[in-house]
């Protein structure tokens, strides 16, 4: 599967992934064997999201 460029992210969508992320760091500073992939999931639904608004967007302006 192609990988597609990363979108431009708003300020919520900025503000959820650096928290999500943060999280992530929290945990992995507790213990490195502590899982952390809903925390992952999470994000890349965050980002998924951002490129369906541009797609949406994209589709518009046309």
């Amino acid at each position: 599967m192609a990988k597609t460029p990363e979108p431009k992210l708003t300020a919520g969508e900025t503000a959820k992934v650096a928290y999500y992320v943060a999280r992530m760091a929290k945990r992995c500073i507790a213990s490195e064997s502590v899982d952390r992939s809903d925390l992952e999931r999470k994000v890349e639904r965050v980002i998924d999201g951002a490129r369906k608004r541009e797609e949406r967007e994209e589709k518009k302006r046309k």
